[in-house]
């Protein structure tokens, strides 16, 4: 962690959120989450570098919340054992038979059997589960709106999924949710999650944004170079990191 926080503070940020991922329920061959365990040592090791760091940045101790539609009491149970900077919210894993896959994965392993439940299918499955994340997790954030399936040949859009993400803005826009922009995708596709289009309609309905650099390694923190340029396409957005 401290290696993040010395990234951010030579690129000069002021703020930096840590977002660590909390799941509940799930069946997966890997572990992608944080244990109990592990959130003690992420707060204790938090509060440390807030100590020795305070005076150069504010550094936020939140999460990022898997959204499991078949848990979502025990994740509401676990978001309330503790005091989060910042609750963000995503969907990472859906339940195919007696296992989980990932759908924001590179693997064949996931690739594989998502794409055979079909692509149109597990994306609109998706999209509804984003939407019940939204109207139950007590979240400020929505992570990475339309990453699902990232990764698959045959991933496309609908007009049916355009409604879908209509109906997500219009719920969060209800509850004062910002809208993560995640400037990862511009390393995969030169677009961030979600897409501009996306973006400006959240803009339209008052959406606040957050910028994320989805960091996985402290390297990435704070790597928004073209981000900009690529706003500036948008009549709409053109000026808004300014």
């Amino acid at each position: 962690m401290e290696d993040y926080v010395k990234a951010a503070c030579d690129r000069g940020l002021k703020r930096l959120f840590f977002l660590e991922h909390l799941e509940v329920g799930i069946n997966y061959f890997e572990r992608t989450w944080l244990t109990p365990g592990d959130f003690d040592h992420y707060f204790a090791e938090g509060s440390r570098l807030r100590e020795k760091y305070g005076e150069k940045i504010f550094i936020g101790l939140g999460v990022e919340t898997g959204y499991n539609p078949e848990r979502p009491g025990e994740i509401l149970e676990k978001l309330a054992e503790r005091q989060w900077d910042r609750i963000a919210v995503a969907f990472h894993f859906m339940r195919i038979g007696d296992r989980h896959y990932n759908l924001v994965s590179r693997k064949p392993y996931n690739l594989d059997v998502l794409g055979r439940a079909g692509v149109a299918k597990v994306v609109s499955a998706y999209f509804d589960t984003v939407l019940e994340a939204v109207e139950t997790v007590p979240a400020e954030v929505v992570c990475h709106l339309d990453a699902v399936l990232r990764y698959h040949p045959q991933i496309r859009f609908e007009r049916s999924h355009y409604r879908q993400i209509e109906m997500i803005l219009a719920a969060m826009s209800e509850r004062g949710m910002a809208l993560e922009v995640n400037v990862s995708g511009c390393r995969m596709r030169e677009e961030p999650f979600p897409a501009l289009a996306v973006i400006e309609e959240a803009v339209r309905r008052n959406i606040p944004l957050a910028l994320g650099s989805d960091a996985h390694r402290p390297e990435d923190v704070g790597q928004f170079g073209g981000l900009a340029d690529l706003l500036g396409k948008s009549s709409q957005l053109s000026g808004l990191l300014e």
